[in-house]
This record gives structure tokens, C-alpha cells and sequence, in this order.
């Protein structure tokens, strides 16, 4: 009865919102007005059935079975793939931010492996953008013909091209209407968290939401991923491995972005470093260097690492560059953070639980420190196992009892509990 309640009001708020949106950014109620808004509000829509189903199905579904329990496990295994799949139809339908989003998961260790095998197809979708709009952008903004400066362009989020010099570039636009479809999305999912939270207080995303529209806003100035990626060159001007494609600054503005047209494979396409002779290890702890660097020593670390971001071109004999793209969203991790990070590391090298635990209090994440062994290194909060060694079937067992226990309600109150700098440090593990 509650459900039956709710459900008029969400769509009442979706309406509300796509019409304030369009109000709020369109020039004119023409027609395109009218059409943005119909489709703000079927993209929105879309989004409270399918938010509503996945928070129901959760909650209804393993109602009555014990936690833990075989049953549970199970059923809970079940629940997380159907709300995956339907996740995933929403991102592909709505396209832009939720897209975003479903990169964001499927990026993230720590939720279910459910989620991250279903979504993990979004790492390399972009949506499509008519050839004439494209066209246009790039002429308002470098006032030249767009065929003095691109060939073989293709419909993507990133084109390939040729200057007149034959260079080969990568020219990133940014879609027309890009920023007023943001506005909406960040909106609906605003209302779509508060809603969700008053039903079931245990379901709560706001704090990542809110990271979300910050990233999000960052993403839609190219000048200023324009200097995040000069900058990361800087870090890494004596690591011969990391590849930062050059920027073109003459041909950079807001909405366009002009960079060295680079090659790879995806760094996770384990076939073609096979056939490329190039060691899966290497390139693991390469990577893991990487990253560690961008934590540890400079505090500036790449906001969207998925595998789709990193690539692994081929040197020859073996050797390979690791190709860093999309530098739009980075975070300046903050010192003292930073610094309490390390001490965690040394305390789950050490196996100093009591540390762990006053570490989590420091980080605000209370009961939920427990996890964080489990999360880094793969061992359980008691575990005896030093890393580098084997784990005992019987400690194998408890970590996945564990992980099978866990519902989204404690996904969602561990998210929500962490510190803005974790969350991005989360999606680099």
C-alpha cells in the first residue's frame, strides 16, 4: 500500500523536475523544449521503476531467510543479479550520467560480483551524436571548417582524425545539451536517494551522489582535463612506462578537447597480451605502481580508472606503455588523509587489528573497519596469514561467508560513512 502511495508522488517529482530543468536552461518553450522535457521526464521515470523495483525486490526477497544462511546466500546471489541486469538496461536507455554511474560500480571492488560482471560492459559505450551537431560544435568553438581539421571522423563520445599535417588526433567533444541533461540526472537521482531513504532508512547514497555531481560538473570543462592531464605527465616524466596523450592547447576550449591519438588495448584483454608476448604480471604491477605513486606520492589520483580509461600498447620484445586517457575527473587527496591511509597499510601488513579498528573510527566508518582487510588484502579482520602467503580453506570459507552475508543495506551504509578521498581511492584498488 505504501509502494501504491509513493509511486504517483515520484512521478509527480520527476515531471517537476525535467519541467524545471528545461525551464531553468531552454531559451524558448519551442518545440524542442517541449520534446526535452517529454524525454527528461520518460528518462526519469524510467529510473524511479527501476531504482524502486531493485530497493523492493532487496528488501521483499530475502525477508524471513537468516543471514549467512545457505538460503540467504543464495537468494541474495539471485537478488544481485537480477537488480544488476535491470541496473543495466536503465544505464543503456537513459544514456549520459547513469552511464557514468554504471562505470563507477562496475569499477569498484567491493560491491558484489554480480554487479561488476553485468555492468562492467558499460567501460566502453558512448553515446552516440549526429555528425551535424558535432560539426557544429567544433565550429563554434575553433572557428574553422571541421574538414580543414578532421578526416575520417567517426560517431563517438572521442573522434579519430588527421590535422593538415597528417598528425592523428583525438578530439573529444562535448554533446549539445550536454550540461542541462546532467542537470536533470543529478536532480532525479537526488529525489529518487531522499525517497528511497524515508522508505527504507537503511538504503542511503547521498554522500555519493553528491560526489557524483562534483565529478560530474568537472567533466564538462575540457580545459581543465586539459591541464589535470599536463599535469600527470609532469608526476610521471621519469617513468618511462606511463604514456599521457600530448594536448593540443591550440585546438582545446571548453567543450573540445584536441589530444595525440594513441593505441592500446584495454589493460584487463588478457587474449592480447597473450598474442602480444606481454607479460599479464608486468602489466599488473605496473599498474599497481601506477597507482600507488598517484596515492602515496603526489596525492593527485585519476577520479575514473576503469579498464576502458588504461590501455596497454605494445613497445616490442615484451615491453609495453601503459596509456592513461580521460584525466577529467582527478582528486587532490588531502595530508592528513593521506597520511592516516599509509598507517592503515602498515597495520594490515602488521596484522594490527586494533589499529585497523581505530583507524575506521578515524575514517568514520565504525563497525564496517572489520571489512577493510578484506577489501585491500583479501584476508579476514582475525587472520593469521601474513601477505605473500597462502590463506587456509578454512579462513577461505569465513571470507566468503562474509561477502555472501553482506547486503545492500551495509554496501550502502559503508559507502555513505566514508570520507569523499576513500571513495576514489576504492575504485584504484
Amino acid at each position: 500500500m505504501l509502494r501504491r502511495r509513493r509511486a504517483p508522488l515520484l512521478l509527480a517529482a520527476a515531471a517537476g523536475a525535467a519541467l524545471a530543468t528545461t525551464s531553468a536552461t531552454s531559451p524558448s518553450a519551442d518545440g524542442l523544449g517541449v520534446a526535452s522535457t517529454f524525454h527528461g521526464v520518460a528518462r526519469s521515470s524510467r529510473a524511479i521503476y527501476t531504482i524502486g523495483f531493485v530497493v523492493v525486490d532487496y528488501k521483499y526477497s530475502l525477508r524471513g531467510l537468516v543471514p549467512g544462511s545457505a538460503d540467504y546466500r543464495g537468494k541474495l546471489s539471485e537478488v544481485h543479479l537480477r537488480s544488476a541486469k535491470k541496473l543495466l538496461r536503465l544505464c543503456e536507455a537513459n544514456r549520459g550520467f547513469y552511464v557514468k554511474a554504471g562505470q563507477f560500480v562496475s569499477s569498484l571492488r567491493q560491491v558484489p560480483k554480480e554487479y561488476i560482471s553485468t555492468l562492467s560492459c558499460l567501460q566502453d559505450q558512448a553515446t552516440p551524436c549526429k555528425y551535424q551537431d558535432i560539426k557544429i560544435v567544433i565550429e563554434q568553438n575553433l572557428g574553422r571548417d571541421l574538414h580543414g581539421m578532421l578526416k575520417n571522423s567517426c560517431m563517438h563520445y572521442v573522434h579519430r582524425g588527421r590535422l593538415n599535417n597528417n598528425q592523428e588526433v583525438a578530439v573529444k567533444v562535448q554533446y549539445p545539451g550536454l550540461e542541462r541533461r546532467m542537470k536533470l540526472d543529478i536532480m532525479t537521482m537526488s529525489l529518487l536517494s531522499k525517497y528511497v531513504s524515508l522508505i527504507f532508512p537503511d538504503y542511503r547514497f547521498e554522500k555519493i551522489l553528491l560526489e557524483f555531481e562534483r565529478t560530474m560538473s568537472m567533466e564538462l570543462d575540457f580545459t581543465q582535463e586539459a591541464k589535470n592531464s599536463e599535469r600527470t605527465t609532469s608526476c610521471f616524466r621519469k617513468n618511462d612506462v606511463v604514456k599521457v596523450p600530448h594536448v593540443f592547447w591550440e585546438l582545446t576550449t571548453k567543450e573540445v578537447l584536441t589530444m595525440e591519438f594513441c593505441t592500446g588495448h584495454k589493460v584487463d584483454d588478457l587474449d592480447f597480451l597473450r598474442k602480444a608476448d606481454i607479460s599479464p604480471t608486468k602489466v599488473a604491477k605496473a599498474l599497481i605502481e601506477l597507482f600507488g605513486e598517484m596515492i602515496f606520492i603526489h596525492g593527485f589520483v585519476h577520479g575514473d580508472p576503469h579498464p576502458g580509461n588504461i590501455l596497454v600498447s605494445p613497445r616490442g620484445q615484451g615491453r609495453f606503455s601503459l596509456v592513461l586517457l580521460d584525466h577529467g575527473i582527478y582528486k587532490e587527496l588531502d595530508p592528513k588523509f593521506r597520511l592516516d591511509y599509509c598507517k592503515l597499510w602498515k597495520a594490515l601488513i602488521s596484522l594490527d587489528v586494533q589499529k585497523i579498528l581505530e583507524l575506521g573510527e578515524q575514517f568514520g566508518v565504525g563497525k564496517y573497519a572489520k571489512y577493510f582487510p578484506l577489501i585491500f588484502t583479501g584476508r579476514t579482520i582475525d587472520s593469521k596469514s601474513a601477505l605473500g602467503t597462502q590463506i587456509s580453506g578454512e579462513e577461505k570459507t569465513r571470507i566468503k561467508q562474509d561477502l555472501n552475508s553482506l547486503g545492500m543495506d551495509d554496501i550502502s551504509s559503508f559507502m555513505e560513512s566514508l570520507p569523499p578521498d576513500f571513495l576514489v581511492i576504492l575504485r584504484t584498488e
